[in-house]
């Protein structure tokens, strides 16, 4: 089945509930209680086995994440945008609304000038494993197999960087909430280092100089 263009889903889903974070489409659910919560994860479970497709689903009181992506297809399919569909006609069914800022992916970025050398260390510190069938040019990453903990991704450098840091954070945020959360970071103390990417990301540095980037989907999809 042929991916989609993270701006070909953004159109097609329900924008009350749903955001592509990160190559994956995500949705946060307010259910007030844990029983209500529950509920929920259950209609969800009904709908994901009549189509034969399952999402990843978290459930903490008073919250219900629940993230799509077409693992066989190395993206986002249409698979995705009709069990979307189906949970947010469960979510209104059952009166429950959603948080869009809510949805967001933690990634780490370590610069290396030998991948091969340091990658290794990485995977048995973290006792991660590589990341599955990665695109031909992908960059390549370490995730956790329990699927909980953030990937963990390497830079190729191309010279020492004295004096700057060597791992930072990406953080994935919604298309629609990139730039309220640059402007509180800055506003909490940060810089921006640059913005010539965006707004495909922001990087940016707290008041010591450790770096972090805000990152989006746009500006990265061709369809875009």
């Amino acid at each position: 089945m042929a991916s989609l263009t993270a701006a070909e889903v953004s159109r097609q889903v329900d924008a009350r509930h749903w955001r592509v974070v990160l190559g994956r489409l995500e949705a946060t659910f307010r259910t007030g209680t844990f029983a209500a919560g529950a509920q929920l994860v259950g209609r969800i479970a009904e709908a994901a086995e009549a189509r034969g497709h399952h999402p990843d689903v978290d459930l903490r009181y008073p919250h219900v994440h629940v993230r799509l992506v077409s693992h066989d297809a190395g993206g986002l399919t249409s698979r995705d945008v009709d069990l979307a569909a189906a949970v947010s006609a469960v979510a209104d069914e059952l009166g429950l609304d959603a948080e869009q800022a809510a949805p967001q992916a933690l990634e780490v970025a370590v610069d290396a000038l030998d991948i091969p050398a340091v990658l290794p260390f990485w995977r048995a510190v973290l006792g991660y494993v590589d990341e599955p069938a990665p695109a031909p040019d992908a960059l390549p990453a370490l995730v956790d197999p329990r699927g909980v903990g953030p990937a963990c991704w390497f830079q190729q450098m191309d010279e020492p960087r004295p004096q700057r840091n060597r791992l930072h954070v990406d953080v994935s945020v919604p298309h629609d909430v990139a730039e309220q959360r640059v402007a509180e970071a800055i506003a909490a103390g940060g810089r921006l280092v640059s913005d010539t990417r965006a707004p495909a990301f922001w990087v940016l540095a707290d008041a010591e100089g450790n770096e972090a980037c805000v990152c989006t989907w746009q500006a990265r999809d061709e369809a875009g």
